[in-house]
């Protein structure tokens, strides 16, 4: 874990610092951002029994968010304030979905998988417009979701709070902690796809 991930960590805890099993939440049951299929998929890597994320412990929450976001969005080469930005996304909605949306800002292919192009993009762009436009294409993608009546003062609040947390590190600032309720995720039916062509992409060495 770099000092910037466990910061980013502490960060998220926020919006993802507890239980959730809200029955119209598409992530299901959650602990600590961590849904259980989640859980289960890791827990059958490692070749532990499978068991309730209840149980889920901090360790392994924090090998979980390293792996499979923090590491996968590229969060030690991506500035900060933005890493962090686009870790909350990761988490919430998936990674190949929150890769697509920084690279939309950056005008660069889509194709969900943060490689040289995309990092090379940022080169000399301004850190808040780019944070700016990402959090404006991830609400909108949440305003199109079917549980958006729902949970659309939860998601609302989450977005703008990262938003301006991202823009305090970029400025050097600490990110303040708050107390929020848990979120539910935001990631849609495509979701399991997004991922596969992650793993699919990461495997064969295809980066954008």
């Amino acid at each position: 874990m770099s000092t910037r991930s466990d910061r980013a960590i502490v960060a998220l805890a926020v919006h993802e610092g507890g239980w959730s099993n809200h029955p119209k939440d598409p992530g299901g049951a959650t602990m600590k951002g961590v849904t259980q299929r989640t859980y289960d998929a890791d827990n059958k890597r490692r070749g532990v029994p499978t068991r309730s994320v209840k149980h889920i412990t901090d360790a392994e929450v924090t090998a979980i968010y390293d792996g499979q976001y923090w590491d996968t969005i590229r969060g030690d080469d991506l500035p900060g304030g933005l890493a962090y930005c686009v870790f909350d996304a990761s988490v919430n909605s998936g990674p190949a979905r929150a890769a697509k949306w920084l690279q939309r800002a950056l005008g660069v292919t889509q194709d969900g998988v943060i490689g040289v192009q995309t990092l090379a993009a940022l080169i000399g762009r301004d850190l808040k417009e780019v944070i700016d436009q990402y959090c404006d294409y991830r609400l909108a993608f949440m305003k199109r979701l079917k549980h958006w009546s729902t949970f659309k003062n939860g998601w609302t609040r989450r977005v703008a709070e990262v938003r301006a947390q991202s823009k305090k590190w970029v400025d050097g600032f600490e990110v303040e902690r708050t107390v929020v309720a848990t979120q539910p995720k935001a990631d849609g039916p495509e979701n399991l796809w997004a991922a596969i062509l992650t793993f699919l992409s990461n495997l064969f060495g295809g980066r954008a």
